[in-house]
């Protein structure tokens, strides 16, 4: 295992985003379609948060359905908006951010997701899941 592994080895690069505007509605469709834990929220293309599946289910009962159940109410959702639900102040990495640097974060933080950002632009995030992965691969 080489500890100058960068993270763009094993990050996803086609990242799913939720624009500041878009409905919490939206958001818990998208996370279940999508079969993803976290979105970066984007206002004008600038990350200004990152909102996670935990995020939503905190003021939701969304938990309670399956993914097969349209029925779900989300009359909750119209209590608050994306910026109030996400979190803010996102702590990003670059590309060229070892997969160590990363791993030493999400042992330090309380979050599982990273956005990637290159010279100001999202290109990728990374997850816990990903961290996991790669190592289960070195083995």
């Amino acid at each position: 295992m080489d500890e100058r592994t960068p993270i763009s080895t094993i990050m996803t690069r086609e990242v799913v985003t939720l624009n500041n505007t878009d409905s919490l509605e939206t958001a818990e469709h998208l996370f279940k379609t999508r079969k993803i834990r976290h979105v970066p929220i984007v206002k004008q293309a600038q990350i200004i948060g990152i909102l996670s599946y935990t995020d939503l289910l905190r003021i939701s009962f969304a938990d309670a359905f399956s993914e097969d159940t349209h029925d779900v109410d989300t009359s909750v959702y119209t209590l608050f908006n994306i910026e109030q639900v996400m979190a803010r102040n996102v702590v990003s990495v670059t590309s060229n951010t070892t997969i160590k640097q990363v791993a030493e974060i999400f042992a330090v933080k309380e979050f599982h997701a990273l956005p990637v950002v290159d010279e100001g632009r999202l290109t990728g995030i990374v997850t816990t899941t990903d961290i996991i992965k790669y190592l289960l691969s070195q083995y």
